[in-house]
């Protein structure tokens, strides 16, 4: 299936791809992304780039448009992750869809490899790629009446003992106590059986950090189903039922009470972070949070195919810019 959706024109020729990028930025027609206008905008064709070494004639430009009230010229990609980018829009159309495609993710050496770029390029297309899956706005209250809801801690982190070399991330799930992480990287995640899930990487897992997490993201109208941990009790109070099982005497689950769930999704991310991935900065983590928990929250048991995933990312990409680029010290593959 997935070669199949690869061979459709717009992942292998550019004006193709800037014709499917621009019926999913503009379904209703294109808009000025300078003075917002709907109406007398033309379409310029023809249009080539100054005379270069690399291209002595000028390189095409493909889908540019001019906006007749402020004059000025654009294409769909302005205003949007793939403002600025030399590299080409089929290929951006290839990265995407291997990454919404893939359950644990890509790294940037296979993308590198695949897409035919510089690691560097594809270390830039995969972090823009995570902005366009993090979500806008302000998001809807999770759950509501008759919804079941959990909530957990996890850690990963370096190994105690590997000061120097990469990273080697280890973990351990929020009910076991972590004395052989070092420099340990705390998240805190919200699922709803059946639904979709939210996480946030904090530094500190305390009872203040995580009801204002849940109190934030969760609809109190619901069940809520965590762990025997003390940071889940004051805040377990204020739903229409709060249910605990404890791990730390080997209960994994009384009748529907369980969060099995979540760690579920922990282990898709930890598979995902220790297996594709590796290392990981931490001031990347976000991130990296936000490529997972949009793909659980958009998967195939929820009606969403890899195809429609990938569009979900590309729309979502709209307004979001990230300037900075690898080095040495920041680059996570």
């Amino acid at each position: 299936m997935g070669n199949a959706i690869l061979k459709q024109k717009h992942f292998h020729d550019e004006a193709a791809a800037f014709a499917m990028l621009e019926s999913i930025m503009w379904p209703h027609g294109p808009v000025c992304p300078f003075c917002k206008a709907t109406d007398r905008i033309g379409k310029l064709e023809n249009q080539r780039s100054k005379p270069s070494k690399k291209n002595p004639e000028g390189a095409l430009i493909h889908g540019l448009w001019k906006c007749y009230h402020c004059r000025k010229k654009f294409t769909v990609r302005k205003g949007t992750v793939f403002e600025d980018s030399h590299l080409e829009l089929h290929l951006w159309f290839q990265a995407a869809f291997l990454m919404c495609s893939s359950k644990k993710g890509v790294s940037s050496n296979q993308l590198h490899r695949t897409l035919g770029c510089t690691l560097k390029t594809a270390w830039f297309v995969s972090h823009r790629l995570r902005e366009a899956m993090a979500p806008s706005g302000k998001q809807e209250p999770m759950g509501g009446i008759g919804r079941i809801l959990e909530a957990d801690e996890t850690y990963i982190g370096k190994r105690r003992g590997r000061s120097s070399g990469p990273s080697t991330f280890v973990s351990c799930f929020g009910w076991m106590a972590p004395p052989l992480i070092k420099s340990e990287q705390k998240i805190v995640s919200l699922v709803e059986r059946g639904g979709s899930v939210r996480s946030f990487h904090v530094d500190r897992v305390d009872g203040a950090t995580v009801k204002s997490i849940i109190l934030q993201n969760a609809d109190k109208q619901s069940e809520l189903m965590t762990d025997e941990a003390p940071a889940y009790i004051r805040t377990g109070w204020q739903f229409a039922a709060h249910y605990s099982v404890n791990h730390s005497q080997e209960e994994w689950g009384r009748d529907y009470a369980h969060t099995n769930t979540i760690e579920g999704y922990f282990s898709i991310f930890k598979r995902g972070m220790k297996g594709i991935y590796q290392h990981c900065k931490e001031k990347h983590l976000h991130r990296y949070l936000a490529e997972f928990d949009f793909r659980y929250s958009h998967r195939i048991a929820l009606g969403v195919n890899d195809e429609a995933r990938t569009v979900r990312a590309l729309q979502g990409a709209a307004g979001k810019r990230l300037t900075y680029g690898p080095s040495r010290e920041n680059r996570a593959t």
